[in-house]
């Protein structure tokens, strides 16, 4: 009897997974893989001389379908650069820069390929910005251009 009995649960503990590896077994969430990301490499360098600013705050501000989606800072090294690879291609990234000694610098950028470069000119502060004064529109939109030489020849003097 200990012999049929042995027997019949050495059938049934061998056949079991048999029997269960016909059945469906999905369980849990199906994987998805992540969305390709980009590697953005902000290069700051000092607008008057080209050189490059160590120890900037670089900040990240991912944006998705108009919600900022948190931030990301990083400094950069002794040549200038900072380098992040976890912005989603197809994102618009809000980019802040802060370094001592130079005015803060702000621009949205459309993340659309693998890779993007970025360099950024920082300006030393300039004067203090009053709205009861007239201003030539040297820095709109976060671009850091100077004033045109039509414009500079038809200000009064």
């Amino acid at each position: 009897m200990l012999r049929k009995l042995s027997a019949f649960s050495l059938c049934l503990l061998v056949g079991t997974p048999l029997l269960l590896s016909g059945q469906d077994t999905k369980r849990g969430r199906k994987y998805t893989p992540p969305p390709p990301t980009c590697k953005i490499t902000v290069t700051v360098t000092k607008a008057t001389n080209g050189k490059p600013v160590e120890n900037a705050g670089v900040i990240f501000h991912p944006i998705k379908d108009g919600k900022d989606q948190g931030n990301m800072e990083l400094k950069t090294n002794e040549e200038g650069k900072a380098v992040l690879d976890v912005v989603p291609v197809g994102d618009t990234v809000r980019l802040q820069i802060i370094a001592s000694g130079f005015q803060t610098y702000g621009a949205d950028y459309q993340i659309d390929a693998a890779t993007k470069e970025i360099d950024v000119k920082l300006l030393r502060p300039g004067r203090q910005y009053s709205i009861y004064e007239k201003h030539d529109d040297s820095q709109i939109g976060g671009k850091d251009e100077a004033p045109k030489p039509s414009d500079q020849n038809t200000q009064p003097h």
